[in-house]
């Protein structure tokens, strides 16, 4: 057995591409667009992982999606926890679970889907303001 990919459903593509391709770094590997069912499959993965890619599924005609915790959630390693944080919440996104222990972080995608950042090679220290910043909202 060989992992392929994991999916998800977004409602808006630009919004979900900024996310995950500008904001994680994740990079385009595929893209479908399929005029008769619709839909465009957006594949992305980290720099030198191809295969290992995330699926945006964007249906063309609006539906409603709820349950976006149910899925679990995606999660990614990153070198420095807190200047990817530092990046992210600069952005403009919230950090619903911050990395006070220097290991790990949640955020949500535009979608709602959950998101774990991890500290490559363990934990970094405690280091504020990280390490007293309250959680916010669900993860």
């Amino acid at each position: 057995m060989k992992y392929l990919h994991t999916m998800v459903r977004v409602t808006d593509l630009e919004a979900s591409l900024r996310f995950y391709r500008d904001l994680l770094g994740l990079k385009e590997t595929r893209r479908i667009e399929n005029e008769k069912g619709r839909f465009t499959l957006v594949f992305l993965a980290p720099e030198g992982q191809e295969d290992a890619p995330v699926e945006l599924t964007y249906n063309w005609d609006p539906e409603v999606y709820t349950g976006g915790r149910n899925f679990g959630h995606l999660a990614y390693e990153v070198d420095d926890i807190y200047a990817f944080c530092d990046k992210l919440q600069k952005a403009g996104v919230t950090i619903n679970r911050p990395p006070r222990d220097g290991h790990m972080a949640f955020i949500r995608s535009p979608d709602n889907i959950s998101v774990e950042i991890l500290q490559k090679d363990g934990s970094l220290p405690p280091q504020e303001p990280w390490a007293s910043m309250p959680n916010t909202g669900v993860w």
